[in-house]
């Protein structure tokens, strides 16, 4: 089986919330992670990149469980382990961790994306989030890449001590995924 992966890593930039015009519409989006709404927070975010999306001629993403799932197993382990990164202390790659669920059944080949982020105060919501990504090249894109069809998000309403930025906020994560 040929198997392609795309991994980048995320920070967080401050952009002025005028940059994340194109999440205008998606319910959520400027909401607030707490540990009550992260089922609303990761639609939100799926319609926010979809509505950038759009706003470049390309088609939605599918929300896929299995990326979701891999998203939400990614955040739990930053903020389990102590760590900001794509990869986990113990090695494994996003990519790793997608092939290892039924996403690839039945595929000759899957590519795997991944943006993470991390946010403090009013800056944890959807629409900032998702903005912060489309002013950095890499997370661009991927969020841009017509190779993706598929994507799960997640969020936590916490950081990781190791940021040194407090306890109170966010860290996110999207998996895209392609199965050809």
């Amino acid at each position: 089986m040929l198997v392609a992966g795309l991994l980048i890593c995320a920070g967080t930039l401050v952009v002025e919330p005028s940059a994340a015009r194109a999440g205008s519409g998606c319910a959520n989006a400027k909401l607030r992670p707490n540990g009550r709404n992260a089922a609303a927070i990761d639609a939100a975010t799926l319609c926010v990149i979809d509505r950038v999306r759009a706003a470049h001629g390309m088609r939605a993403l599918r929300s896929n469980p299995q990326l979701g799932t891999v998203a939400g197993s990614q955040v739990a382990s930053m903020l389990r382990w102590n760590y900001f990164a794509d990869v986990r202390p113990s090695g494994q790659t996003p990519f790793a961790l997608v092939v290892v669920t039924h996403y690839q059944a039945h595929a000759a080949a899957i590519s795997v994306g991944q943006n993470i982020a991390w946010a403090n105060g009013s800056y944890t919501t959807p629409e900032h989030v998702v903005a912060d990504w489309m002013a950095s090249a890499p997370h661009r894109e991927i969020m841009l890449s017509s190779e993706f069809r598929d994507a799960g998000a997640a969020v936590m309403p916490a950081l990781p001590s190791v940021l040194h930025a407090g306890r109170r906020g966010a860290v996110y994560a999207v998996e895209f995924g392609a199965r050809r």
